[in-house]
């Protein structure tokens, strides 16, 4: 079970002095800034991104809609495209160099469309069936001239995206959720509600199996993939992210636990190594990766505590002989031991094993674990709303939130991603 979220330490009040204290200056609280919302859709906007050098947006919505939106002289982000599909918009792939948007529906298909230099106009290029039922995840990758996507019929496909022709195809486990791609190796990656991660190698029409490989209690909703340190992130409905060193080859994989809900988005900043998380709970968490982190352990078995060699109520031999009623079973988040209640009655963040929030410790590791060790890694903002997708602009620091309130929320992240 997960710890609580550790409660902020509360300074005693000064002592009484005779004379009037100067005043102290306030502690800075780094956290983004808002820099304004978009509103107007009438139902859920499951996706939306910054366009790249402009003051634009553009959101893909449960109402069927696609828009552009753009800055006005008032301040505030109007439509300078709205474009009603046939069936509601599921998701999109916005490529900036080519203003190709790739839009994903409901009933499977996929629509291309080019967008004018100035954003006012849309034009359909081509459309294709690529599932038989909702898209979930489109990519466009430009390198390829490829359109990869999963949908809820458990399949991934990708398509030649000057032709439209299906070049192959891969069945999943469970309908996939996140979706990620390596140009450098041709590799994908596609995590599923199973909660498996599966990496295929596609070639011009044919893929192959590389590896699956699953570390979550619960679905896979997010994938997100770093080329220059070849680490894969993925977020799960189990409120937790995998950090999988795929290059490094040593296997490691390292759990981040600072959610409280489903993780629903994942963006990475590059530049300065650090993990942007969004999810459900309407938590923005931005994790410093640039630290040597450490992989929690394996929980061990046992039929009786470690630490104290009291039985576990499923022991009924040594209960017989000992005389003794026996206990339930906890684990230590630190050295992985399985302890009784009684020898692990402290709790502590760990950061460096992920856990952020305070978790089961046996009572031994909590008193070897300092105060440096307990030092965050990790900042946490509340977003105000249910967040389904995020979009990052590193060069300006700009964070785009999508949510079901129906609201599009623009943030200034520079005050903690720098």
């Amino acid at each position: 079970m997960r710890g609580a979220a550790g409660h902020p330490h509360v300074c005693p009040p000064a002592a009484a002095v005779p004379m009037a204290a100067e005043p102290q200056p306030k502690a800075l609280t780094r956290k983004p800034l808002l820099l304004n919302k978009v509103e107007g859709s009438q139902e859920v906007v499951n996706m939306a991104a910054i366009v790249p050098k402009e003051d634009g947006v553009i959101s893909v919505s449960e109402d069927r809609t696609v828009r552009v939106w753009l800055k006005r002289d008032s301040g505030q982000y109007w439509p300078s495209i709205y474009h009603a599909m046939p069936s509601p918009c599921s998701c999109m792939s916005f490529n900036p160099e080519t203003r190709r948007l790739s839009i994903g529906l409901d009933n499977g298909t996929i629509s291309e469309f080019i967008l004018s230099e100035d954003y006012n106009k849309m034009t359909l290029v081509k459309s294709y069936q690529a599932h038989q039922s909702r898209v979930i995840m489109i990519l466009f990758v430009l390198e390829m001239e490829w359109v990869l996507s999963t949908g809820h019929d458990k399949h991934f496909t990708w398509h030649c995206s000057e032709s439209g022709q299906r070049l192959g195809g891969y069945r999943t486990s469970a309908g996939a959720c996140g979706l990620q791609f390596d140009v450098e190796t041709r590799h994908v990656f596609v995590g599923d509600h199973s909660g498996q991660v599966t990496i295929l190698k596609l070639e011009q029409e044919s893929c192959s199996l590389v590896t699956t490989f699953k570390g979550h209690t619960g679905g896979v909703t997010a994938l997100c993939w770093d080329p220059i340190q070849r680490v894969l992130f993925s977020g799960s409905s189990d409120h937790s992210i995998i950090m999988w060193d795929i290059g490094g080859k040593k296997g490691t994989a390292i759990e981040l636990q600072g959610h409280n809900d489903k993780v629903q988005s994942l963006s990475y900043a590059h530049h300065t190594r650090q993990l942007i998380s969004c999810g459900a709970d309407g938590g923005i968490v931005v994790w410093n990766m640039d630290v040597e982190r450490q992989e929690t352990p394996e929980w061990l078995d046992s039929d009786s505590c470690q630490k104290c060699d009291q039985p576990f109520f499923w022991n009924f031999k040594q209960m017989w002989d000992s005389k003794k009623i026996g206990l339930r079973q906890h684990h230590c988040r630190k050295c992985g031991k399985a302890v009784c209640g009684k020898c692990s009655s402290k709790r502590s963040s760990i950061p460096l094993m992920g856990f952020e929030f305070e978790v089961r410790v046996c009572d031994s590791c909590h008193e070897s674990i300092t105060d440096e060790e307990r030092a965050p890694t990790a900042t946490f903002h509340d977003s105000k709303h249910n967040i389904v997708h995020v979009h990052f602009d590193a060069t300006r620091g700009w964070l785009l939130t999508s949510g079901t309130d129906k609201v599009i929320k623009l943030w200034d992240m520079t005050p903690v991603v720098s």
